[in-house]
């Protein structure tokens, strides 16, 4: 309940804040901060504390310039100071991350009377890892034969490079010059060179490491519980709901969500459910298991562990025999025509051919080889867990047979062997079942891929939607949650946020305004053209012919739906307006960011050329951007097979894939790329969109009475 002294408790804070601020309310700041608290307010409890009621998800979009984090800071901390509760606030991107724990916080602590901790709070990946560290120094330096094979089974091969970092990494840690946080190193550090000595929580032993009293991730955990404020990301989040919650952050029924930049999150979570496993990948895995678990059986022998090492040998031959039948018997779906596309693997690598099963129905001969593989990967991961847990209690000093020191050396790396295997389990485990024609059907397709031993092929799977998986692990655990995004709402309405969630009509639903004067801080002009843009010469050459009659005079941001028109357009530029061009693809973005404002700096034209990462999350205020082209509506194909088995659900549901999908999409990647122009009260400009089909078409009139209230000139 939103009692008298909680409500108090929000309006002294935000006055207060104002107040040493010098700043005057913001509308639509004061509506979120309202529908926040009154949301928090009437979910019921009860005498626990714990929640009895449905209504507890509040959904805000609120347009650039509301000042959303001052809102949800001012209204959610009173309310879980009140109910004993934790607030993690969570961001898609670092950039949000860092501004709210370096700018936002502590400028509410020290202007405003509320009283509160806060942490930043990263995953095991972040940090450096100390044993892994030391294990990695000590390569090639030990005696012991055993070590030198588990070297070369974790694939340690150190340049000289990549050994001066480390030393490096290890003194700057052990000197206190360094926290052993991966974004606070000085420079930025290679993935692959990062990968070895950092850890996940398979691997990690915990309170049996030998350095746990020196682990900086420990040490921030640690404090994590005793924190009122915790801010994380979305990925973070979901990788400790899915570990069943409180395992890095408070558990979820203790705790406030707050989900900033929340239009990504069901994107993260589908993200968080895929599964992919290469055929030939798996076959050189079993190959080096076999030669990891001899030695560990050889070094834990006349224990538990050697017992089961033995045991795991006979589904190792059995995968062996079956993974080559199923490669041979997946090789022909590659000839097939039909679903059949250049496409890219799961993991980035370019993909010779991609074969989607329609509805994620497999053939009945497929199933049934993924029932007798799946018998085998049940064994492999039973017997390997069997390791893993005596490898724990051997750490924990329980057994006599077991040497700590060693039981903790190997704990890692059949840890890791675990992990793999139960990834290996689910996905065959998913290529038993197909799905009734009641439930949303997962996606599941084939990815083909040249390898040096030929043809490999990688077997996928994957959730459509993220509703269900984030209604059982996040909408039904959580205390309560907080959405907002300044791009949530599709031609009109949630129904896009609700279908991609699984957030339920019981939820508070918002749009509150941006400060903003639309009226007369810009207009959106649409061209007069007599052809629609799927004739691409001519709409390319239009492109080109706007571009130059519109000169190069102001900082201008001119956005594609495609890398080809994007060339195409720069290569018919004319050459003094190729020179002022800063093309997606020439240098990393920063790096285009950073030349775009010095040369505006200078009083100098700059002109970007950009696709999609171009159209969110980039701020160009004043003079950086005063003009946003946009060549055609931002519409997609269902390329990926999620996105195609998705439309071929709603279709076969009697829904219209192109309304219910392509224009609610297209509705939010425009507004996102309309937003790129006003960032600041103070800004100013135009937009102009290149494609008649906003004017001509039924749907394109409901996309454009989507955007922001700019005034719209049809020429």
């Amino acid at each position: 309940m939103l009692s008298d002294d909680i409500k108090l408790s929000i309006q002294t804070a935000y006055s207060g804040f104002l107040k040493q601020k010098g700043l005057s309310p913001r509308y639509g700041q004061r509506l979120m901060i309202a529908e926040i608290a009154k949301a928090l307010g009437a979910i019921k409890t009860d005498g626990d504390g714990v929640r009895t009621s449905d209504n507890h998800v509040c959904v805000v979009e609120a347009g650039t310039g509301t000042g959303k984090t001052v809102a949800y800071l001012v209204s959610a901390i009173p309310m879980a100071q009140a109910l004993g509760k934790k607030v993690v606030i969570s961001t898609a991107t670092v950039a949000l991350q860092n501004q709210i724990v370096s700018k936002d916080i502590p400028d509410l602590l020290i202007n405003s009377p509320l009283r509160f901790s806060f942490q930043l709070a990263k995953g095991r990946g972040r940090y450096l890892c100390l044993s892994q560290l030391d294990q990695l120094m000590s390569a090639g330096s030990s005696s012991d034969p055993n070590m030198a094979l588990w070297e070369d089974l974790r694939g340690i091969t150190v340049d000289k490079e990549s050994s001066a970092l480390y030393q490096a990494l290890a003194i700057a840690v052990d000197q206190g010059k360094w926290d052993g946080d991966r974004d606070s190193w000085k420079e930025e550090i290679d993935d692959v060179v990062w990968r070895r000595v950092t850890t996940d929580h398979n691997r990690c032993t915990g309170r049996n490491c030998s350095f746990y009293d020196e682990c900086v991730f420990y040490k921030n955990r640690g404090n994590l519980h005793k924190t009122d404020v915790i801010v994380a990301n979305h990925d973070l989040v979901l990788a400790d709901l899915v570990l069943g919650g409180g395992a890095i952050l408070p558990p979820p029924e203790e705790t406030i969500y707050i989900f900033d930049e929340g239009h990504h999150l069901p994107d993260k979570a589908l993200g968080h459910f895929s599964l992919s496993s290469y055929m030939r990948g798996t076959l050189s895995w079993l190959t080096e298991l076999v030669k990891l678990l001899a030695t560990v059986a050889d070094t834990f022998s006349n224990t538990g562990i050697h017992s089961a090492a033995e045991q795991i040998a006979d589904p190792i031959q059995q995968l062996q025999k079956l993974l080559p039948m199923a490669l041979t018997m997946l090789t022909p779906f590659s000839e097939q025509t039909d679903n059949y596309r250049g496409g890219f693997s799961s993991d980035g690598r370019a993909g010779y051919s991609v074969y989607r099963f329609e509805n994620g129905v497999i053939p009945d001969e497929l199933r049934e080889q993924a029932k007798i593989t799946s018998a085998e990967t049940v064994v492999l991961r039973k017997h390997l867990m069997q390791i893993v847990d005596i490898l724990e209690d051997g750490m924990e000093g329980n057994r006599s047979d077991i040497n700590k020191s060693e039981a903790e050396m190997w704990y890692p790396m059949v840890g890791a062997q675990l992990a793999r295997a139960e990834a290996v389990d689910r996905l065959w485990q998913s290529y038993c079942h197909s799905e009734n024609n009641s439930k949303v059907p997962v996606a599941r397709w084939l990815s083909f891929h040249e390898a040096t031993q030929g043809l490999d092929v990688e077997l996928c799977t994957s959730p459509i939607l993220a509703a269900d998986v984030l209604n059982q692990y996040l909408w039904s655990q959580c205390f309560a949650s907080i959405v907002t995004s300044a791009t949530i709402v599709a031609v009109g309405d949630f129904e896009r946020f609700k279908m991609r969630t699984g957030v339920s009509n019981d939820a508070a639903f918002h749009v509150v305004p941006s400060p903003f004067d639309y009226a007369n801080a810009g207009k959106v002009v649409i061209p007069a053209m007599d052809f629609d843009p799927s004739d691409t010469l001519r709409h390319t050459q239009f492109v080109v012919d706007y571009l130059v009659a519109e000169g190069k005079r102001i900082g201008t941001l001119v956005l594609f739906t495609s890398r080809k028109q994007l060339q195409d357009v720069y290569d018919l530029l004319p050459f003094e307006y190729q020179e002022v061009v800063l093309a997606q693809g020439q240098v990393a973005k920063a790096e285009i960011i950073n030349r775009h404002k010095a040369a505006i700096d200078a009083d100098e034209p700059s002109i970007i050329f950009g696709l999609a990462s171009f159209a969110e999350g980039i701020d160009l205020p004043g003079a950086y951007c005063e003009h946003v082209v946009i060549a055609k509506l931002p519409f997609s194909v269902p390329e990926d097979p999620v996105d195609e088995t998705l439309s071929e659900w709603i279709k076969e549901k009697g829904g219209n894939p192109f309304m219910q999908l392509a224009v609610p999409d297209a509705a939010i990647k425009l507004k996102q790329a309309v937003g790129r122009l006003l960032r600041t009260e103070m800004d100013s400009g135009k937009i102009s969109i290149l494609d008649r089909r906003i004017v001509t078409k039924r749907y394109g009139k409901a996309i454009l009475n989507s955007l922001p209230p700019f005034p719209v000139e049809i020429r």
